[in-house]
């Protein structure tokens, strides 16, 4: 009885010491995951686990989000999970999103994970068209993203209709202009064919540092009015904090660098910005929830802090992975290099054998022919042979009859009738024997001659029979596959006697591995650059052709802003920006509450 409680109370103690657990579910832009998660966990240990999970260790441009009513929010680090306004119906779900952009996605996402997911963001959003994308980008970005997934263009295998069922560009450009979805593949694959050698990772950083220079990239937009009451638009990015006028999102009324600004805060709805020059008054604006203001902080607090952090040495952890990039991305192309090297030599080989095979078939060809040319004369000779003797027969036949009817002249000279009319018949008969005699002696002649030719004939065929069977000799002893001593053909790799390089493949980094990588750099740098002109070169190519093709009656009202902002010569985000803060601080705080 005494062993049967205990044992009820041992139960009962680790029963209460197992921690009760929720389920999440984590939505990644390509995955979706599942976590038991402790009751008191908050949410930084939740952010964690799934950091871990993925291998990211670039966390700071992330953050999980969850909808509230019709406003998104974002998991708080140092508040519980369950503490948050979120459904308690399990699972509970949160989407893993990058909450803040780099300003040089190339200089400062390390990471390869980190990209991926910058690149599927980036590009839901141009498809989903949050973010505007000029039609000619849409196609090159579109270009890149074939790339990454399809890898080096084979028109083998990407044949007309291999892009059918891929969302490739925003339904806006597809419903402006008057072209088939045949026609955009056209166009996609031609610059698809052009990224050869580019490996996914690569693709995926091409469409960034495009998509970075697309107005509306990285931009958190939120209604607000200022203390006259006008609506307007707050653009929250990692420049800093910009004010648009509702029907344009493209460009921005005035900017205010991080910069610029020390102190952020929020009482209720009003919003109050403080500039770094404290002689300048402060500004505020309000917003429509008080929800919407809490977003907003987060979202100045985490960008300022991004944009103080690039501006400063880069931390120990960070030097790191950027070392561990390089040398990673040294080794994939020493990699890459010698899948080349072995693509080629096989390519090679295969061209080789190719080649012998060819050259085998021709080879027969020949002997096959010469052997049919050797039975075409064995028959020519043996039909001259028998002509010859029947020609030969018939002469003999001739020059017999001829002495026949010379004896028989000769009877009849003999036997003449004395008087004169049988003398003149003897004389005519003989004058017609002598004419007969003529013929027959020309006749005999002649078949003889033709004998004669017909023995040259026959001479000649047999000779040409000689050297037929001399030719077939010739072939059937030559060797078939000659000696492939400049082109050293691997077998294909299941045979076991093709050895990979790879096997025994060491990297070993040293300074002359660094400083020819440096080189390398300092000339893809070079060669960006000549790329950008052409390329420039090709969207206005590409813009021009299919012009004729828009329904300017469809034209969004982004899109006739684009195109205004293009006929005035309009640059690049960065450096809009960059003139929006030319004026004095003063003037654009008095500027916005004029607005």
């Amino acid at each position: 009885m005494a062993g049967a409680i205990a044992s009820r109370m041992s139960f009962s103690s680790l029963k209460r010491k197992q921690p009760k657990t929720f389920t999440v579910r984590i939505v990644t832009m390509d995955a979706e995951m599942e976590f038991n998660c402790e009751m008191k966990w908050k949410g930084k240990d939740l952010f964690d686990l799934v950091c871990r999970t993925l291998g990211l260790r670039e966390t700071w441009f992330f953050g999980l989000q969850y909808t509230i009513k019709d406003t998104v929010a974002w998991l708080k680090m140092d508040k519980k999970v369950l503490d948050h306004d979120v459904s308690k119906e399990e699972p509970v779900t949160f989407h893993f999103l990058a909450k803040f952009y780099p300003e040089n996605a190339e200089e400062e996402l390390v990471q390869e994970i980190t990209q991926h997911l910058f690149f599927l963001q980036v590009k839901k959003q141009i498809l989903d068209e949050k973010i505007y994308c000029p039609p000619e980008a849409s196609v090159l970005l579109a270009s890149y993203a074939v790339q990454a997934k399809y890898g080096d263009y084979d028109p083998t295998v990407h044949k007309r209709g291999f892009l059918a069922q891929e969302e490739l560009l925003p339904k806006r450009v597809i419903n402006l202009y008057q072209m088939t979805p045949e026609m955009w593949e056209e166009r996609i694959t031609a610059w698809y064919a052009e990224h050869r050698g580019r490996a996914r990772d690569e693709a995926e950083m091409e469409y960034l540092k495009i998509a970075q220079d697309l107005e509306m990239y990285g931009v958190n937009y939120f209604a607000i009015r200022n203390k006259k009451g006008t609506e307007l638009l707050l653009g929250v990015d990692a420049l800093g904090l910009h004010i648009y006028d509702p029907e344009n999102r493209l460009t921005p009324k005035i900017s205010f660098p991080w910069n610029e600004i020390r102190n952020i805060s929020y009482s209720d709805k009003e919003f109050t910005i403080k500039p770094l020059d404290k002689k300048i008054d402060v500004f505020k604006f309000n917003s429509s929830k008080l929800r919407v203001n809490k977003l907003i902080l987060q979202l100045c607090i985490g960008n300022h802090d991004l944009f103080m952090r690039r501006r400063k040495a880069d931390s120990l952890e960070v030097q790191q992975m950027k070392a561990q990039a390089r040398e990673e991305k040294a080794r994939k192309q020493m990699e890459r290099q010698r899948l080349a090297r072995e693509k080629q030599m096989r390519e090679e080989a295969e061209r080789t054998r190719d080649e012998l095979e060819r050259r085998l078939l021709q080879l027969k060809e020949e002997a096959t022919m010469a052997n049919e040319a050797l039975m075409r004369s064995e028959e020519t000779a043996d039909l001259l042979a028998e002509k010859a003797q029947i020609t030969e027969e018939e002469a003999k036949l001739l020059a017999q009859k001829a002495a026949e009817a010379e004896q028989e002249m000769q009877r009849i000279k003999a036997t003449a009738i004395r008087t004169e009319e049988e003398k003149r018949l003897m004389e005519q008969k003989v004058l017609e024997a002598e004419v007969l005699a003529l013929k027959m002696a020309e006749e005999s002649e002649r078949r003889a001659k033709e004998a004669d030719q017909l023995k040259q004939d026959l001479q000649e065929a047999r000779e040409a029979e000689r050297r037929a069977k001399q030719k077939l000799l010739e072939i059937a002893t030559k060797p078939t596959y000659p000696p492939m001593n400049p082109i050293p053909a691997p077998l294909p790799p299941d045979i076991p006697s093709f050895n990979l390089i790879g096997d025994s493949l060491s990297f070993d980094f040293k300074d002359t591995d660094m400083k020819r990588l440096s080189m390398e750099i300092e000339k893809e740098k070079v060669e960006y650059m000549e790329k950008s002109k052409h390329l420039q070169e090709q969207l206005n190519e590409l813009k021009t052709e299919i012009e004729a093709l828009k329904l300017k009656e469809r034209e969004t009202a982004l899109d006739i802003l684009h195109n205004e902002n293009s006929d005035r010569g309009g640059s690049s985000k960065h450096n809009t920006i960059k003139k929006l803060t030319l004026q004095s601080a003063k003037s654009r705080v008095a500027f916005f509450e004029e607005l």
